[in-house]
């Protein structure tokens, strides 16, 4: 089984990459590490190159995000289920409509279904029954008390990143098996990085990731 573990940076990616080449030398599940780059474009053009040279049999994309529920602890892992693209529109008079309502794309036009990106095979890869959450990517990170509120009232996420929906997409177009895998590190709006766990959610996503890949390998095995 071909595996490609996939992160923006290669802080969110060096620890698991270092121990998972010690645990899976001789596994049956193969897997290489890559960074794809920060933001939708960077992440959507490295991916469609990975899928074409590699031809993987999955691809996990791992990754921190920044929370909508506050009731919900940081650190915490989530099985990305759908995404939606929060900056794809047009801005007029103060209000933002996305390329949906401006009727430019159709809400379920190809890979999209009712506006949104969803995962087809999260039910088959999620194999260790993590919590699901609905995300939106956008290509700046959220402060804007306004914006906040825009974005919940149009997509309701649990979840926000900048790469999600450019995994989503490729994957879905390309029918490549993927799972997105996100730690909460931080409340959307919350700019304090004191308050932030970038670390200590960097170390819960490296755990869960390797015990995610050794479960795959257990199912090879029966």
């Amino acid at each position: 089984m071909r595996v490609i573990i996939t992160a923006a940076t290669n802080l969110e990616l060096d620890g698991c990459a270092k121990k998972a080449s010690q645990l899976f030398k001789k596994s049956k599940v193969k897997i290489s590490f890559h960074a794809t780059g920060i933001g939708m474009l960077a992440s959507g053009v490295k991916l469609t190159q990975l899928i074409t040279a590699h031809q993987p049999d999955l691809i996990i994309q791992m990754g921190i995000a920044g929370g909508y529920i506050k009731t919900e602890p940081l650190g915490k892992i989530w099985v990305v289920t759908s995404e939606a693209i929060a900056d794809l529109g047009v801005r007029e008079k103060g209000i933002f409509t996305d390329l949906f309502d401006s009727q430019l794309i159709k809400e379920n036009e190809a890979p999209f279904k009712k506006r949104k990106l969803i995962n087809q095979g999260v039910k088959l890869f999620n194999v260790l029954k993590t919590d699901t959450a609905a995300a939106v990517t956008i290509n700046e990170i959220t402060t804007s008390p306004k914006r906040i509120k825009e974005i919940i009232e149009a997509h309701n996420p649990d979840l926000e990143s900048m790469e999600g929906a450019a995994l989503h997409y490729v994957g879905s177009l390309t029918k490549t098996p993927f799972i997105q895998i996100r730690a909460i590190s931080n409340y959307v709006g919350e700019r304090n990085k004191a308050k932030w766990k970038l670390k200590e959610s960097i170390e819960q996503l490296e755990a869960y990731v390797l015990t995610y890949l050794a479960t795959l390998e257990n199912g090879l095995k029966k």
